[in-house]
């Protein structure tokens, strides 16, 4: 079993998290777009442009989903720390899992109400499922940093720069 993730799976890792927190923090193009189409208005220009930016991304985190759940399996994943109690081990297990689920599900989501025109997608996309995304967010780095700094794991380093030797 791996000690580490792999270069190919950090990059992926850091990218995503990059497009993602884009996405979130700059999603009011986004909302613009929507409040005029579903309010019966035509769009402007400039906020289909800044909504395909939005799609876009959404669209390049799909992708990179996919490829980093293929690697996932591939490469595997580097154990749990011992240091973990069992039971916050299954939370941060469940909580990875349900990333991947958001991973897919929010951007066929925005695909069903920005090219499909679906009002129910677009406010599952832009309520439950953002709202469930910061949290999984705040606890991902809440956990990392009592991984850090409570635990001393190296479960940052992991993700990081890797670790070259075995645990």
């Amino acid at each position: 079993m791996a000690t580490s993730f792999s270069l190919p799976q950090r990059i992926l890792h850091w990218l995503m998290a990059g497009l993602i927190l884009f996405n979130l923090l700059f999603a009011e193009a986004m909302e613009t777009w929507g409040r005029a189409f579903f309010g019966g208005q035509t769009p402007t220009p400039e906020q289909v442009n800044a909504a395909n930016i939005h799609a876009y991304v959404g669209i390049a985190v799909l992708v990179l989903a996919l490829v980093r759940l293929c690697l996932r399996f591939i490469q595997g994943a580097p154990p749990e720390p011992k240091e973990e109690p069992p039971l916050l081990r299954m939370v941060a297990k469940i909580s990875h899992w349900a990333f991947y689920a958001l991973f897919f599900v929010m951007p066929f989501a925005g695909i069903g109400a920005y090219y499909f025109g679906n009002k129910t997608a677009a406010l599952a996309h832009a309520g439950p499922m953002k709202l469930f995304m910061w949290g999984l967010i705040l606890a991902h780095i809440g956990g990392a940093l009592v991984h850090q700094f409570y635990w001393k794991t190296d479960v940052m380093r992991r993700m990081t720069r890797g670790v070259s030797s075995p645990l």
